[in-house]
């Protein structure tokens, strides 16, 4: 992935490219978000395997999307008595509003601090 603004620029970049760079995921991450968006709600557990990944593995990537807000988990009793956890995916429409209210909330930052850069340049 590229690591400065004019690279990504000149790169082909695709819309995971994008989604890991605004949203600061990694590739697991969006391969998460895909199968939950496919197949549905699910467990850590049964998310793991599908992926072919520990269980661990799959939550500390679940917990990333959640933080993210892209996965959102339902809590679900047990007949038996308990409960678990089942994860499930935001629509994409939602995921593009969330991309761009993230881009104009950076641009409307990084033209201040245009706006700004000949007096900080000269205070420091």
């Amino acid at each position: 992935m590229a690591s400065s603004i004019p690279e990504m620029l000149r790169a082909e970049c695709k819309c995971e490219d994008m989604a890991k760079c605004v949203l600061g995921l990694k590739e697991l991450d969006i391969s998460t978000y895909k199968k939950l968006l496919e197949s549905g709600p699910m467990t850590a557990e049964q998310l793991g395997q599908m992926l072919g990944r520990e269980r661990s593995t799959a939550y500390r990537s679940l917990q990333n999307l959640t933080a993210a807000g892209l996965v959102y988990r339902e809590t679900k009793s047990i007949d038996i008595g308990g409960y678990y956890y089942e994860y499930a995916a935001i629509e994409p429409a939602q995921v593009k509003e969330m991309l761009r209210g993230t881009i104009d909330d950076w641009y409307r930052k990084v033209s201040e601090l245009i706006e700004n850069f000949d007096r900080e340049l000269l205070r420091e």
